[in-house]
């Protein structure tokens, strides 16, 4: 078969890889997105999947947009697809796309489908106390993450797992149910299992500031919100400081310590940890931290340098 493969995220890469290995089938093309500037001298940086496509002698296309491009569309199908493989495109596909392979035009979306539509259902599955999660292979439909499933591959969600360390497992898990997958693919008629709409749930796209803290909420709660949304887009709360409002960022891990009667984001220990009191409970942040203007560094550093004193009100941003 020939296939296609639309990417941009750096999950998948292995599937990438193993497409690049497959030795009765070919990749006769990738897709991305546009070089971006990146970092504070604006490099214009290629992405990932594009690199490696490259330096593997595949072509590579990175259309702004296939919307209202018939140029871009009649490209794609030039290439005479069989299956079109997505994977952390960024894009809506239209119509056009999806019916342009021969076959199917399939998905890897990184939950256990219906649960966790959308583009952060990594951080979802973490920060809503999953007990697993897991990627799916799904027809593309024109309604997001709707599309029929093909299969399904799980794993646990493990107590110390981040944002982070599940993507890169997940990433991972792709190329295997990739592999079980072919024999589906190649038969006539790709079998597939309608998705139980009672059990949607959605993951939106998230920004900088979903990663505030809200003290009010149960230390739990906020436990697993800094492990999912480690590294992107990252948790932190403002401190007061000698009058000035400074940003302090906190990294996993994180424990539950003792409840406590004062007001949440109150500072209730300050030693070697510090201790915030919450909703319910509190938090013991024994992970890294990053004052606004230094460095990070381990929470019991950065109290042996800064004076955050009990009383201390954290607030969310």
């Amino acid at each position: 078969m020939r296939f296609v493969l639309m990417g941009a995220g750096e999950i998948g890469l292995p599937s990438l890889r193993w497409m690049l290995d497959l030795a009765d089938h070919e990749l006769v093309g990738v897709y991305t997105q546009p070089d971006k500037k990146i970092g504070r001298k604006q490099v214009l940086t290629p992405p990932a999947v594009k690199v490696m496509a490259q330096e593997a002698g595949v072509s590579v296309f990175q259309p702004d947009t296939f919307r209202k491009n018939e140029s871009a569309i009649e490209e794609l199908r030039g290439l005479d697809c069989d299956i079109a493989i997505v994977i952390a495109y960024g894009q809506i596909l239209p119509r056009a796309v999806i019916e342009a392979p021969k076959k199917a035009c399939i998905n890897l979306h990184a939950s256990l489908l219906p649960r966790h539509r959308g583009a952060s259902p990594i951080q979802a599955a973490i920060r809503d106390g999953d007990k697993e999660t897991g990627i799916t292979l799904m027809h593309i439909a024109s309604e997001l993450d709707a599309g029929d499933m093909i299969l399904k591959e799980s794993t646990p969600i493990a107590a110390e797992d981040t944002g982070g360390i599940l993507h890169d497992r997940l990433a991972n898990i792709g190329p295997a149910l990739l592999e079980k997958a072919l024999p589906v693919l190649e038969s006539d008629t790709i079998a597939a299992e309608a998705q139980e709409e009672s059990l949607v749930t959605y993951s939106g796209k998230l920004k900088r500031d979903h990663g505030k803290i809200d003290w009010s909420q149960s230390a739990d709660t906020l436990e697993r919100l800094i492990r999912a949304y480690d590294p992107w887009p990252g948790t932190y709360a403002t401190v007061d400081l000698g009058g000035e409002r400074r940003k302090l960022k906190i990294y996993p891990y994180v424990e539950i310590g003792p409840d406590s009667d004062e007001p949440p984001g109150t500072v209730i220990g300050s030693g070697q940890d510090l201790v915030v009191s919450c909703g319910d409970d509190s938090l013991i942040l024994r992970g890294d931290l990053q004052l606004e203007g230094r460095n990070r560094m381990s929470a019991g550093n950065l109290l042996r340098g800064v004076e955050i004193p009990v009383g201390t009100i954290l607030s969310p941003g």
